[in-house]
């Protein structure tokens, strides 16, 4: 089983990453060329990519490692694999910062921009307001999926997969 536990481990420190990899890109530069758009458009063009967003590649990325981190947590658990408290803080950190804040404060924040009348001025109003908000939260997905991805390495590591 210590296979198992090992292979998942790597897996969900991957999917951890590339998620934190994903809310990096937008933290570090895109929103920041979206500022350099008028506000209707930075509106509109987000609105594009929340559209997008929602396609299997990233939602594979996202549930996929939600659902591999809790598995892996179950199982080496169970196993009694020398990662487990690790494993279990990695899904937690996962399913609370990635997870929860992506559900809580991210997609309503979309699901308001998306609502909006696609007049100029409305489009601006709530791009201002949308913003910082939305960056500000996204910050917490991508130290989430960071502190995440470097937990479940630690338990990989506990567990014997750097052997």
């Amino acid at each position: 089983m210590e296979t198992l536990v090992v292979v998942l481990l790597a897996l969900a420190a991957v999917g951890a990453g590339l998620a934190a990899g994903v809310f990096f890109a937008f933290s570090g530069f895109v929103l920041q060329g979206l500022e350099l758009l008028p506000a209707p458009a930075a509106a509109r063009a987000m609105r594009s990519i929340n559209v997008t967003a929602t396609r299997p590649p990233l939602m594979v990325v996202l549930f996929g490692t939600a659902l591999l981190g809790v598995v892996v947590a179950v199982v080496a658990v169970v196993d009694g694999s020398g990662g487990a408290g690790w494993a279990v803080a990695g899904a937690a950190v996962y399913l609370v910062t990635v997870v929860g804040v992506t559900a809580a404060a991210n997609v309503p924040r979309n699901t308001a921009l998306a609502a909006t009348p696609a007049q100029d001025e409305a489009l601006a109003r709530a791009w201002w307001a949308y913003r910082p908000g939305w960056a500000a939260w996204n910050h917490v997905r991508t130290a989430g999926g960071a502190v995440a991805a470097a937990l479940f390495v630690v338990a990989l590591v506990t567990a014997g997969g750097a052997a």
